[in-house]
C-alpha cells in the first residue's frame, strides 16, 4: 500500500528552493566568520542530519563533524523538561570553535543543556547555528542562536529532518503538520 505523506500536510511553509536559499546564506555567513578558525560542526541527531548535510557543503572552509544524539520530548509533541544523552560525541572538543547545528531552537531547554555541558570540553568558542526559531516556545531564555534560518510560527513543523513519531523526515520542503495527525 502506497501512502502519500503531503496528504497529512496542511500547508507548505518553505519550499525546497526557499530552503536552498537559506543555506547558501548561513553557509556564507558561517564561512566568512570561522576563517582562520579550527570549526567543527556538531548535528544534534536526528532532526538536524538533513540540514547539516547542506549547510556543511555550503560552507567554504575546511571543518570537521561530529555528531550527539539527545531527547527530551519521548513520546510526545512538547519537552518533558529531562534531558537525555544518547550518543555522545566522539571528538575531543579542547581548541576547536564549535557551531552546534540545530534543526529548530524551539523550549531552547535541550540546547541550554548541550551548550552548558559541552562548555566544560574546553572547546575555544561555541555557537548555535539552527534552521529553524521558534521564539513563543522558548522556556530556556539564556539560548539564543548566532545563526538562525528562519523563524517560524507556532504550530507543529515537519519535512526536512523534522519528524512526527520517525515520520515525515524525507518531505523534501518544510510543512505544518495537520492536527488531526498528533492530536
Amino acid at each position: 500500500m502506497m501512502v502519500n505523506l503531503s496528504n497529512d500536510v496542511e500547508k507548505v511553509l518553505l519550499s525546497e528552493d526557499e530552503i536552498s536559499d537559506i543555506i547558501k546564506d548561513l553557509g556564507k555567513r558561517i564561512t566568512e566568520d570561522y576563517k582562520g578558525k579550527n570549526l567543527l560542526l556538531v548535528s544534534v541527531l536526528k532532526g538536524s542530519i538533513v540540514f547539516m548535510a547542506d549547510l556543511m557543503r555550503s560552507i567554504d572552509l575546511q571543518c570537521r563533524i561530529d555528531f550527539m544524539a539527545v531527547s527530551s520530548y519521548g513520546d510526545g509533541t512538547k519537552t518533558s523538561g529531562r534531558v537525555k544523552i544518547i550518543k555522545d560525541l566522539d571528538l575531543d572538543l579542547a581548541g576547536y570553535d564549535l557551531l552546534i547545528v540545530e534543526d529548530i531552537l524551539d523550549s531552547g531547554v535541550t540546547l541550554s543543556y548541550i551548550k552548558n555541558m559541552l562548555k566544560g570540553r574546553g572547546p575555544r568558542s561555541i555557537k548555535i547555528c539552527t534552521f529553524l526559531d521558534k521564539p513563543e516556545r522558548r522556556i530556556a531564555k539564556d539560548i539564543i542562536a548566532d545563526y538562525i534560518g528562519t523563524t517560524v510560527p507556532d504550530e507543529f513543523v515537519i519535512g526536512y529532518g523534522l519528524d512526527y513519531d520517525e515520520k515525515y523526515r524525507n518531505l523534501p520542503y518544510l510543512g505544518v503538520l495537520k492536527r488531526e495527525i498528533y492530536a
